[in-house]
C-alpha cells in the first residue's frame, strides 16, 4: 500500500502533538508533506514553535513547518490556555526548537502542494481552527477538486459544546472558515466530540505511554497528565479525551471508527449557538450530504495503535 500524502494543519496543543507524533511514527501509511500552523489553542507564535518542537521530539527535523494565519477570518482570536497552559504544551519540559521555520506562508504551501501533486493524492488534516484551509480555498478555488479528502477534528452534535453550550472549540474560533470548508465540495470526514470523548486517557492507558521509557513516551504521559486535570474536573470523566489523534488514527486504521454520511452545516450568525455544527444525523432535511460525521470509536483498539506506534519513536 502506498503511503497517504498529507498536510497536517495544526495549533499545538498537547493532543495536536500526539496526533503529529502518531503520523510521524507511521510512515507505511502516512507521508507527511509538511505541517502548517494556525492560531488557535495558543497564538501563532507559539503554535508554529510547538509544531517544530514536536518534530524535533520525533527526530524528524526534515519535516517542513510553515506559519499561517494569526487570526480568524472575521473575528477576534479566542485561545485555550486554560486547557493547554501558557505554552500550549505545558507538562513536559521541552527545549526550544533548532530547526528553522520555513519562509513561505502556510496558505501558499497548501495551495502549491495541491497544485504540484496529481489531483486526488493529497489529504488535508486540520486539527485546529479551519482558517488556513478556508483561506487557501478562497485564494485558489481551483484546489478544491484536487483535495483527496479533508479529515478534520472539530464540531459536535450529541456531545454538544466544549467552549460554549452549543459549540466545539475549533469550529467556534472561526465559524466562517468552517462554513467555507464544509461548502467546498471536497470529500470531508469529521471527528467530532461525539467520537473524541470516547478516546479517554485513563490512568492505565497513560501508564502504558510512560512505560515506553522513551523521551516520546514520557513527554506524552506528562502532556496528558497536565491537560487531563481540566477535562476530568469539567466532565467528571476518568480521563481526558485525546481529540486530535483520532484524525491520524483514522488514516491508519479507519475501521476503528463508525459514522454516517450526512449534511453538516455551521451556525455563523446566532449569538446563542455561534459555531454549532448542525448535523442532520437522522436525515430529517433534504439538505445535501457533505460530510462523514463519525459517531463511535473502538477505544481499546485506538489506544493499542497509539501506544504501539509511539513506541517506534
Amino acid at each position: 500500500m502506498t503511503a497517504r500524502k498529507i498536510i497536517i494543519d495544526t495549533d499545538p496543543g498537547q493532543d495536536d502533538a500526539v496526533a503529529i507524533l502518531l503520523a510521524l511514527a507511521s510512515p507505511e501509511e502516512i507521508e507527511v508533506l509538511g505541517i502548517t500552523a494556525v492560531a488557535g489553542n495558543v497564538p501563532l507564535a507559539l503554535t508554529q514553535k510547538n509544531a517544530r518542537i514536536v518534530c524535533e521530539l520525533a527526530n524528524r527535523t526534515d519535516i517542513p513547518v510553515f506559519a499561517g494565519c494569526d487570526a480568524p477570518l472575521k473575528r477576534k482570536l479566542v485561545t485555550a490556555e486554560h486547557v493547554h497552559g501558557k505554552t500550549g504544551l505545558d507538562g513536559p519540559t521541552l527545549a526550544d526548537p533548532k530547526m528553522p521555520l520555513q519562509d513561505a506562508h502556510a496558505v501558499d504551501f497548501i495551495i502549491e502542494t495541491l497544485r504540484a501533486h496529481p489531483a486526488g493524492t493529497v489529504t488535508l488534516c486540520p486539527l485546529g481552527p479551519l482558517t488556513n484551509i478556508a483561506t487557501a480555498l478562497q485564494k485558489a478555488p481551483d484546489i478544491a477538486p484536487r483535495i483527496a479528502e479533508i479529515v478534520l477534528m472539530g464540531g459536535a452534535y450529541f456531545e454538544v459544546g466544549n467552549i460554549t453550550p452549543a459549540a466545539e472549540f475549533n469550529i467556534y474560533v472561526d465559524p466562517e472558515a468552517a462554513d467555507i470548508v464544509l461548502k467546498s465540495g471536497a470529500k470531508i470526514t469529521i471527528m467530532p466530540l461525539d467520537v473524541t470523548h470516547k478516546a479517554l486517557v485513563t490512568p492505565h492507558r497513560n501508564d502504558a505511554f510512560r512505560a515506553l521509557s522513551t523521551p516520546v513516551g514520557e513527554a506524552v504521559a506528562l502532556m496528558t497528565d497536565f491537560f487531563e486535570r481540566f477535562d476530568k474536573e469539567k466532565y467528571g470523566s476518568e480521563g481526558a479525551p485525546l481529540h486530535d489523534p483520532c484524525v491520524t488514527a483514522y488514516l491508519i486504521q479507519p475501521d476503528l471508527f463508525h459514522g454516517r454520511h450526512i449534511n453538516v452545516e455551521v451556525e455563523t450568525t446566532s449569538e446563542l449557538t455561534l459555531g454549532m455544527t448542525v448535523a442532520d444525523w437522522w436525515g430529517v432535511t433534504d439538505r445535501p450530504r457533505n460530510a462523514t460525521f463519525m459517531g463511535d470509536l473502538d477505544a481499546d483498539g485506538f489506544f493499542f495503535l497509539l501506544t504501539e506506534r509511539l513506541a517506534r519513536l
